[in-house]
């Protein structure tokens, strides 16, 4: 396991462990970000108008695609430490 998928693995826990629920914005990027960083680029197809969260959370996944899984996971690791340390924008 490298470096990388470590600390990977360590902000999956780390972000139910956080002081405060984070916004809903924020709560889709790191949804996006995992989503890419396991398993890459959006497939399937996009919810219809019934369901306007599952549509939310696909776009905002389709929105990082051609984004490598690698760069995915480096990304969410640094904005669970930005939620950690209160410093998230």
């Amino acid at each position: 396991m490298s470096d990388v998928d470590a600390r990977f693995a360590q902000a999956q826990e780390d972000v139910k462990q956080l002081p405060e629920r984070p916004g809903n914005l924020t709560l889709l990027r790191l949804y996006a970000l995992f989503k890419q960083a396991t398993e890459g680029d959006a497939h399937g197809d996009r919810p219809g108008m019934t369901d306007i969260v599952g549509k939310y959370k696909y776009d905002a996944w389709a929105a990082l695609q051609g984004t490598a899984q690698q760069t995915a996971r480096e990304q969410y690791v640094e904005l669970v430490e930005s939620l950690k340390n209160g410093t998230a924008a």
